[in-house]
């Protein structure tokens, strides 16, 4: 087949619009399958636990895979932080709170948040179902617990100096 035999043949596919169609589709489909197999990203089925109407809401999130546990429990607490997808949702933290640090050792994960994470704020979600800011720390000590299960204990840290310490570890821990 030559090349104007080839050039005639996609042009009169093309012509019509059911073809053109599909085959834009087509095309799209492969454009975003091969970002998607580039970007690396795989459905993590974190649980994020925020706050709606007096009510507990949990989001999955597309996240980008890690070599290490470590990383994956950084990146867990840092889209934690971040707060919901939704603007419907309250924040368990003030949006100015930063993971200043994370250490991983022997099944027990270090956290050390940055100062304003002990700041109160209006938007507390916790604070409207009666827990506070130990809510907001108990939240993020459960989610790191139920999404990890090699974890065995989580230790909070607000700028270097323990929060909450050893107050979620004895209560029994979350199910899958």
């Amino acid at each position: 087949m030559s090349l104007k035999n080839s050039l005639f043949f996609i042009l009169r596919f093309f012509k019509a619009k059911g073809r053109r169609r599909l085959t834009f589709l087509i095309l799209i489909g492969l454009f975003a399958l091969g970002d998607f197999l580039l970007m690396g990203l795989v459905r993590r089925t974190f649980v994020f636990y925020f706050v709606s109407d007096r009510s507990i809401i949990v989001e999955d999130r597309m996240l980008r895979r890690s070599e290490s546990r470590e990383s994956d429990i950084t990146r867990y607490v840092e889209e934690f932080l971040l707060g919901p997808g939704s603007p419907d949702l309250a924040p368990l933290f003030p949006r100015e709170t930063r993971l200043r640090s994370l250490l991983y050792r022997d099944g027990v994960v270090y956290a050390d948040l940055s100062e304003s994470a002990a700041l109160p704020f209006s938007e507390q979600g916790p604070g409207d179902l009666g827990q506070g800011l130990a809510g907001s720390f108990e939240t993020l000590y459960r989610g790191i617990r139920r999404n990890f299960p090699y974890v065995r204990d989580v230790r909070l840290f607000v700028a270097g100096n323990a929060a909450f310490s050893g107050e979620f570890g004895e209560k029994e821990a979350p199910g899958p």
